[in-house]
């Protein structure tokens, strides 16, 4: 198995959480990582740089694609690292007969969708702004990629990924990293014929905004609830606007502005 954005915060726990599950586990980033065990390897590779990935990906069974901007930004920047490197990903996974790529895609993608509705895959794209663009992006070429070439394509759509909740926000839309691993792990493990799947990675939490997957959709029932951290969290006991956006302050134009060109 290989894992682009393997220093990432994500990529840090899926080592460590899927390190005992494969007999080798292949790790790139940008940033120089080193190998913890005799099963790993690590590669220094820039997603703009194909035959780098191709090489990487040479003998894996699966590829876990984490690598990219994960906030806001300009543009230029979301089109080469998340699109274009999505792109470089795909095709090298395809050269390299890799069977099953997993796609971290992310719950922005339809930030715009209303609070007091709860939504699944199914549901038309609505980002909040251009990162979200960019992962809808992400998501038509793994569509793509699946109807053409017969790839076998699992797009995640990432909540809010953190070590406990910490705002009003997590109480509907956090992953946690036990659930996060379990979210990776179903994915690998689901069987590889070919197609397309999206899904939302969110725990089991009483108010989210999205439906958790089907078992057709994806073997992994989340076990982790934000509600249990509701306490600590000022503004928790707060009623929410029904009709807010999801996506928070995400959705207001302020948040995309200072990534304009002046």
């Amino acid at each position: 198995m290989a894992v682009t954005g393997a220093a990432g915060r994500i990529g840090e726990v899926l080592r460590r959480g899927l390190r005992a599950d494969v007999e080798r586990l292949v790790l790139l980033d940008l940033v120089p990582l080193r190998a913890e065990g005799p099963g790993e390897e690590v590669h220094t590779v820039d997603l703009l740089d194909p035959p780098g990935l191709e090489g990487a990906f040479a003998g894996v069974d699966a590829v876990v694609h984490l690598g990219g901007i994960a906030e806001e930004a300009p543009l230029p920047d979301l089109v080469r690292a998340n699109i274009l490197g999505t792109h470089n990903v795909l095709e090298a996974a395809r050269r390299a007969d890799v069977p099953r790529v997993v796609l971290a895609g992310s719950n922005r993608v339809t930030g715009f969708h209303p609070v007091g509705r709860q939504i699944g895959p199914d549901d038309p794209v609505r980002p909040d702004g251009l990162y979200g663009m960019s992962k809808v992006a992400v998501e038509a070429l793994g569509q793509l990629y699946a109807d053409k070439f017969g790839l076998s394509v699992l797009c995640l759509r990432i909540g809010s990924f953190e070590p406990e909740p910490v705002e009003p926000r997590h109480l509907a839309t956090w992953l946690s990293p036990r659930d996060c691993v379990g979210f990776v792990r179903a994915a690998l493990a689901a069987p590889a014929g070919g197609g397309f799947t999206a899904v939302y990675a969110v725990s089991a939490n009483a108010r989210r905004f999205w439906a958790l997957p089907t078992p057709a959709e994806l073997a992994y029932t989340p076990v982790d609830d934000a509600e249990r951290y509701a306490a600590r969290i000022p503004g928790a006991d707060a009623p929410a606007d029904p009709a807010a956006p999801q996506a928070g302050a995400m959705a207001l134009p302020e948040f995309t502005l200072r990534h304009l060109r002046p």
